[in-house]
């Protein structure tokens, strides 16, 4: 980069140059132009300095998704209702676009998402614009462009830009032969669907960056998340959600795995906390860029027996769906997270118990969770 090179080369000299004799010692710092794309050359540069008082500006992409909003809300409790941006491309129902700041953001529009950054002083982004896994692989060029292209834009802007970056990955971006009982941080993992392909791609390419660039890149590998707030977005573990939701409607659930499928799975305000927490731990204390995170782990038959405690008269089949179930069979049974419990403090707060017991609070108030109770 040019620009950036003659620049550099420009306040050296004059630093070196200085007749003071006060020592001056040069203390290497981010640049503007650090990330892979080329500035342009009439690019007007301003520099806005942050206390560590200063509560960050954060963007959320993909933010109509399971989680996005569910994070927003959390963050913008936390620090302002106007320093949060939650953003995605399709329309947001009423309650959503009247509780804070909602702008139109395509991930694969590099320049939209640029002048959003610069516009709105953004210093930390939540990405959660992706494809997941069984509608990945029902549109595989789409998922590849959403979860890969995306994703580059994504980096190459943060670091640009020196934003705190997080990036979701999941169980997903382990494979057959990763270890299953439990399955640690770090080992093989070679998915084989395109949505754990991207997210391994995610985590190697947040890490370089981090390694590069000074890129602050976090990333946490999320179990399968059960929201009441939410429908079912095309996930592998969406049964977990399905359940409650045909549990009350018609006291009858279909489900598509197995029932002695075990894997990891997590209430989603023990998710949405565990972001805030690693986001906010100290970059000294983070002895790497993606951690396992987990909370309780269960097969559908163990829960539908709990869902049973509310509503007895559940009636539970099984129609396997095979690329569910294949892509279920390559995914960890168990995640090993001490690394995150050890570095930062990870601790969950809900068990299946707890969790049951939550999302029919939430969605319960039918008669016929009413008379089981």
């Amino acid at each position: 980069m040019p620009v950036v090179r003659s620049l550099g080369r420009a306040a050296s000299q004059l630093l070196q140059s200085s007749g003071c004799g006060c020592g001056v010692s040069l203390v290497p710092v981010r640049a503007i132009g650090v990330s892979p794309r080329q500035v342009a050359s009439d690019a007007s540069f301003h520099s806005v300095t942050f206390n560590e008082s200063d509560h960050p500006r954060v963007l959320i992409t993909g933010g109509l998704g399971q989680l996005g909003v569910g994070l927003a809300k959390l963050l913008r409790k936390r620090f302002g209702k106007n320093s949060v941006i939650l953003s995605d491309i399709r329309k947001p129902a009423d309650n959503v676009f009247y509780s804070g700041p909602f702008i139109f953001a395509d991930i694969l529009d590099y320049k939209n998402l640029r002048e959003i950054v610069v516009n709105n002083r953004i210093t930390w982004l939540f990405h959660y614009s992706a494809l997941l896994s069984a509608v990945g692989e029902a549109n595989v060029p789409l998922a590849r462009a959403v979860n890969i292209t995306g994703l580059h834009n994504v980096l190459d802007i943060a670091a640009e830009h020196n934003l705190r970056l997080f990036v979701p990955s999941t169980i997903g971006a382990f494979g057959p032969t990763s270890p299953r009982d439990p399955t640690p941080d770090l080992c093989i993992q070679r998915p084989r669907t395109i949505y754990g392909v991207s997210k391994v791609h995610a985590e190697l390419m947040g890490e370089y960056y981090h390694y590069r660039y000074g890129l602050d890149f976090r990333c946490l590998r999320y179990p399968g998340i059960i929201s009441a707030d939410s429908q079912p977005g095309g996930g592998t573990t969406d049964y977990a959600v399905q359940i409650f939701h045909d549990a009350i409607k018609t006291g009858k659930f279909k489900c598509y795995l197995r029932p002695d499928t075990r894997l990891p799975m997590m209430y989603i305000d023990d998710c949405l906390k565990a972001t805030l927490e690693v986001m906010e731990a100290p970059a000294e204390a983070l002895t790497m860029r993606t951690y396992n995170i987990s909370a309780m782990s269960f097969t559908p038959e163990e829960l539908a027996q709990e869902v049973q405690k509310y509503v007895p008269e559940l009636q539970m089949t099984y129609n396997v769906d095979q690329v569910r179930q294949a892509i279920a069979d390559s995914w960890p049974m168990n995640f090993d997270d001490s690394n995150a419990r050890r570095d930062w403090g990870w601790k969950h707060d809900y068990d299946l118990p707890e969790l049951v017991t939550t999302m029919f609070s939430y969605l319960g108030s039918d008669s016929r969770v009413a008379q089981a109770n």
